[in-house]
């Protein structure tokens, strides 16, 4: 089959490799009909190389069609359409009663210390191949896939996979109060679903904050108040209590991680870490790793007193300075972590019908074949050609 395959920094390609085959009688094998490029692959392509080997399959948002079943398989047959959740789940043990599928039991990765397995993500979550490619082994196929019906198109529902619960748990850890106020910093796929989302379940006032015209221009389409931080700069936080009788709004999420602008520092000091040997560079990066943490300085700053910030954006740096006591002063609520996907696609699936409130179809706005994927890589990471969400298609 075809897949994409990292090589090295900035440099992915698109590989003839072995075809997935069932090993687990619980397995399936998946036909991928749309697979996504996330911003966390980014991540991939540029920072976390020391945890990736040559020939490693990349991707995390695949849906498609089901191939070939296990003995043990009897929830799925050939011919089903199914998403895949990106945690590697097996929805029994104790993480997973809890809703926590990001932290599955079953799939720890206890060696690197981390939580449950991802497809498509490095040597720390299990260096499981990943969906950008035309075939994908499953495991769990009884309970982790997620069926969807035959007829719309695959953009109503690939999202599943990554792009909506990831965006509906950054709004629910955020616990924007009846009516209120959300700040949402980053407008990529995940800010920018956020945003709708917050506004779907009742915000009265979603700021969006970001640098890039195109993903500011759509966000306000949907109602957003988007702020280009290129004209505010260090008054931004004074910008947003303006809106917000001098507060502050509510609760604040932070969509962009470690991808965050500014920080010349923290930035060299990541690329030079990808220059070490990766057994030199993995611990450097797992015991002083440091973050671009600008945008969760903003946030903390943006966010009223008694506020609720909420982390979507991946951090990575094991030795990142966290504001203590500005963070104690203002008696900030924060919540975090890998989403949960399996938790809340009960709450997302009603909302994927012909009335498309969070505006699915029409999400990408990039649509291309896999071949042309290294292409794609290249595009997104220079935020070029107003791309803000690729679709692959196999």
């Amino acid at each position: 089959m075809r897949a994409l395959t990292w090589h090295g920094r900035r440099d992915v390609r698109v590989d003839t490799v072995p075809d997935p085959r069932i090993i687990e009688p619980t397995d399936v094998i998946v036909r991928i009909t749309s697979t996504g490029i996330c911003g966390s692959d980014l991540h991939l392509y540029e920072v976390l190389g020391p945890y990736l080997d040559p020939g490693d399959i990349l991707g995390h948002e695949p849906m498609g069609i089901v191939e070939e079943v296990g003995a043990g398989v009897s929830a799925l047959t050939p011919g089903d359409r199914v998403v895949i959740p990106f945690n590697v789940s097996c929805q029994h043990c104790f993480m997973c009663d809890q809703g926590l599928h990001s932290q599955c039991e079953t799939t720890q990765v206890r060696e690197r210390g981390t939580g449950a397995s991802l497809f498509g993500y490095t040597k720390l979550y299990g260096q499981v191949p990943g969906g950008q490619a035309e075939f994908l082994r499953v495991p769990f196929g009884d309970s982790l896939p997620i069926k969807v019906p035959q007829g719309p198109p695959d953009e109503r529902f690939v999202y599943l996979s990554d792009v909506l619960p990831t965006a509906w748990q950054a709004v629910e850890y955020a616990a924007i109060p009846p009516g209120g106020t959300v700040t949402v910093l980053g407008l990529g796929p995940i800010g920018d679903m956020a945003a709708r989302i917050a506004l779907h379940r009742g915000a009265s006032l979603v700021i969006g904050v970001d640098l890039v015209p195109e993903r500011l221009s759509r966000a306000a389409a949907r109602g957003v108040k988007a702020l280009d931080l290129s004209s505010y700069g260090k008054n931004l936080p004074d910008a947003v209590r303006d809106l917000t009788d001098g507060r502050g709004t509510d609760s604040v999420i932070d969509a962009v991680g470690m991808e965050a602008h500014g920080a010349p520092v923290a930035k060299a000091a990541q690329w030079m870490t990808g220059l070490l040997p990766d057994a030199v560079a993995q611990r450097l990066m797992e015991n002083a790793g440091v973050d671009r943490l600008h945008a969760l300085y903003t946030a903390i700053d943006v966010v009223r007193r008694g506020g609720t910030i909420s982390l979507s954006g991946v951090y990575g740096g094991m030795a990142d300075p966290m504001p203590m006591l500005t963070l104690f002063d203002k008696q900030i609520q924060l919540r975090m972590g890998q989403a949960n996907v399996k938790r809340w696609v009960d709450d997302i699936l009603p909302l994927l019908d012909d009335t498309d409130p969070l505006g699915v179809e029409g999400f990408a706005t990039h649509t291309v074949p896999l071949e042309d994927a290294p292409k794609a890589y290249e595009t997104f990471q220079a935020k070029q050609d107003g791309m803000v969400k690729t679709l692959l298609k196999p």
